[in-house]
C-alpha cells in the first residue's frame, strides 16, 4: 500500500503529496519521504541534505529561494507544527507557465506537502505562529549558486494571505524583476 499519494498541481512538475499515516489509539506513523513512491513525480537522485526552519510569528515571509543550475535542487517540503501558504514560482526557461505561481496550504493537521521540481523558486508564509518545516533537497546547498525573487514583487503579485511580516533583509533586498532584469530574466524575454 502506497503511504504517500501523489496530485499533480497546475504548474507543470509540481505536486502535492499527501501522507497516509497509519493511526490508532496511540497516535499515528507517517512516511515523509520513499524514493521509489517520489520516483514517478521525479524524484530520481538521494536526498542530499535535510533542512528544518522554525518561523516563530504568523504574517512572517520567507523566500523565494532557488539555486541556479547546474546546481537547481528538487524539494520536498513538509509542515512539522501549525500552518503555511507554501509557494513555488516557475522559473523553467520556455515553459508556459514561466514566472506564474501556485500556493499549497501545508500543515501538521492536514498532511500535505510540496513537491517542487527544480527551476522553481520557493517561499512561504506563516499562517499559524510557531510553524515548522522540513525540507529534503535532491542537491546540497551552493552558495554561489543561491539567487532569490523579492516576494513582494508586483509582477510576481503573489497573494499572500496575511500581511506579509519579518521578510529578513536578504528576503526584503531582493531585485524587482522590473528593476533588475528589465525585459529578460534568466535569459528568457518577459
Amino acid at each position: 500500500m502506497s503511504r504517500l499519494t501523489r496530485a499533480p498541481l497546475p504548474l507543470a512538475g509540481l505536486f502535492r503529496v499527501q501522507r497516509q499515516p497509519l493511526v490508532d489509539e496511540r497516535g499515528f506513523f507517517a512516511r515523509l519521504f520513499c524514493a521509489d513512491e517520489l520516483a514517478a513525480a521525479g524524484w530520481t537522485q538521494p536526498i542530499a541534505q535535510i533542512n528544518h526552519s522554525y518561523t516563530a510569528l504568523a504574517g512572517t515571509v520567507r523566500g523565494m529561494h532557488y539555486q541556479r543550475p547546474p546546481h537547481a535542487e528538487m524539494k520536498l517540503v513538509s509542515c512539522l507544527r501549525g500552518e503555511v501558504l507554501d509557494v513555488a514560482v516557475d522559473l523553467r526557461q520556455g515553459s508556459p507557465t514561466f514566472l506564474h505561481w501556485h500556493a499549497e496550504r501545508l500543515s501538521a493537521d492536514n498532511g500535505h506537502a510540496l513537491l517542487i521540481p527544480p527551476g522553481f523558486a520557493h517561499g512561504f508564509q506563516a499562517l499559524s505562529d510557531h510553524a515548522e518545516l522540513l525540507y529534503c533537497h535532491s542537491a546540497a546547498y551552493v552558495p554561489g549558486a543561491e539567487a532569490g525573487l523579492n516576494p513582494l514583487d508586483p509582477r510576481l503579485a503573489i497573494a499572500w494571505p496575511l500581511p506579509p511580516a519579518g521578510l529578513s533583509p536578504r528576503d526584503a533586498g531582493q531585485p524587482w524583476l522590473s528593476d533588475e532584469q528589465g525585459e529578460e530574466f534568466e535569459g528568457v524575454r518577459l
